[in-house]
């Protein structure tokens, strides 16, 4: 019987200042057949770490999430992409899992899916809003990428049918509490002006509703109590984030702000 060779792995990342994370993204994706980085201009050593990791690295302007993820996909030699960011990695179970796939020739699937969980303060975040947060990170480019126009909160789709891996997608969001303020910060203008160029407008019940549910669904209905101070600290933040992103689109809307485009960080 003639051996057939299982399909191969493009693993695709992209960073932008990423030194002190991007070795351990890269060690959990050795087992890939490629490693493509997309480098949006880093003023650290992100681009030598990850050549000297093995990683073909690129360098493009940064011009949104989405497009440069998609960028990545269109650039990697094989057609099954395994799309993770540089402040992610895989556990071994998630990797095995993505290798046991691989063996079966990804049979009967167009993507793939998985949960993510972040680490927050010391613990990572097993219930609430946070978790399992499943994201489709494996996929076949002939059937999907990142599609759309949404450049910030950016998903993979794919047309076919999609299966959920056992493991997890490990994730270290927030280097400080500072990073992860400023990171809201820029996340609410993006969703901000991303709802503004669609004719969205900001409501009195957005602005005071809109927050109060998303902390309560998170921290009370979907269990967020169960992680403890990080688990409330997260549904706070989040919670404001949101709220944040109700004023800026007030803001944009009446004129008072103006757009201010795309960052990477």
């Amino acid at each position: 019987m003639e051996h057939i060779q299982p399909p191969k792995i493009s693993a695709t990342v992209i960073t932008w200042n990423e030194a002190d994370r991007i070795g351990e993204c890269l060690a959990s994706l050795a087992f890939c057949d490629e490693i493509v980085v997309v480098d949006s201009g880093s003023t650290d050593a992100t681009r030598e770490l990850a050549e000297a990791a093995g990683a073909r690295v690129l360098v493009r302007p940064f011009d949104g999430f989405r497009s440069q993820k998609q960028y990545a996909v269109e650039q990697a030699r094989h057609d099954w992409i395994l799309s993770l960011d540089a402040d992610e990695s895989l556990d071994p179970r998630l990797a095995e899992s993505i290798r046991a796939e691989q063996r079966r020739g990804f049979a009967g699937a167009a993507g793939y899916r998985f949960a993510r969980s972040s680490e927050y303060f010391g613990r990572y975040l097993r219930h609430g809003n946070a978790y399992p947060d499943r994201k489709l990170r494996l996929f076949d480019r002939r059937r999907g990428g990142w599609r759309g126009e949404r450049e910030i909160h950016e998903t993979a789709t794919v047309d076919g049918e999609v299966v959920t891996l056992p493991g997890d997608l490990l994730h270290r969001p927030f280097r400080s509490f500072d990073h992860q303020l400023a990171k809201g910060m820029q996340y609410s203008r993006m969703m901000a002006e991303h709802a503004h160029a669609r004719g969205k407008r900001a409501s009195l019940g957005k602005l005071l509703l809109g927050p109060a549910w998303r902390f309560f669904r998170g921290y009370v209905l979907r269990g967020g109590f169960l992680d403890g101070w990080p688990g409330l600290v997260y549904a706070y933040v989040t919670a404001w984030t949101a709220r944040q992103k109700t004023v800026r689109l007030w803001l944009l809307q009446n004129g008072l702000e103006p757009p201010r485009g795309k960052s990477a960080d």
